[in-house]
């Protein structure tokens, strides 16, 4: 059974656009809102190998505070504060919403699973309007890690409670499907940001460039699968 679809939240889901005119007037250049960013994923992925126990917030301060003194800047509190909370306020993708209700018009359960902590992405998701789009919410912090952490994506199949293989994740991010599918998900990914991607890594059955395509195809894959 294929009836369940797990949404990444950031960037996947909602767009990070509104953070670049804050690094761009603390740092100079919107560039940095994505180098921030990676800096985030990087200290994560770092928790996960070595053991460190922290959440996806106390990171993200962690990663502007040293971004601010790599750049040799004085960030205030307040300002910290400033660009750290827009990131509680982020706006959904214009292809999201269709997208998800045409899951759901196809039978399909919809999850987010983010590495956000629980408050953080239910009031994301909240903020964003999408909250009657969303069937179920996950948040890692649980399990003390992060995706791509193979445990955590065994975490979400049991809130779910389905079977791991009879799930896929929707990502934009290619270490995301591919922990996904490492973990023994399906998954599909969608190119928001024109990037190769990483050709180490496992392949995603589904690739689009929109929302709308890639989840037609989820739908057109799964039916050949029941036929």
């Amino acid at each position: 059974m294929r009836d369940t679809v797990l949404f990444d939240i950031n960037e996947t889901v909602l767009s990070l656009a509104p953070l670049k005119p804050k690094f761009a007037a603390y740092f100079g250049s919107v560039d940095y809102a994505e180098t921030w960013f990676s800096m985030l994923l990087h200290s994560s992925t770092v928790t996960i190998v070595t053991g460190v126990k922290s959440d996806f917030a106390t990171l993200a301060k962690i990663a502007l505070q040293t971004l601010a003194s790599k750049k040799q800047l004085s960030l205030g509190e307040a300002q910290q504060t400033e660009i750290l909370s827009t990131f509680a306020n982020l706006p959904a993708h214009p292809d999201i919403k269709p997208a998800l209700i045409w899951l759901k018009d196809n039978g399909y359960r919809t999850v987010a699973l983010s590495n956000s902590s629980s408050k953080l992405i239910t009031t994301q998701i909240e903020n964003a309007g999408l909250t009657e789009y969303f069937d179920q919410v996950i948040s890692v912090e649980e399990t003390e890690s992060f995706k791509p952490c193979v445990d955590v994506y065994h975490y979400a199949a049991s809130k779910v409670n389905r079977s791991i293989q009879d799930l896929r994740l929707v990502a934009t991010h290619d270490w995301d499907t591919h922990g996904a599918m490492t973990a023994g998900m399906r998954a599909a990914y969608i190119n928001r940001s024109g990037a190769i991607y990483h050709p180490l890594y496992k392949k995603a059955e589904i690739v689009a460039d929109n929302m709308q395509q890639l989840v037609e195809q989820i739908v057109k894959i799964d039916d050949e699968l029941k036929a």
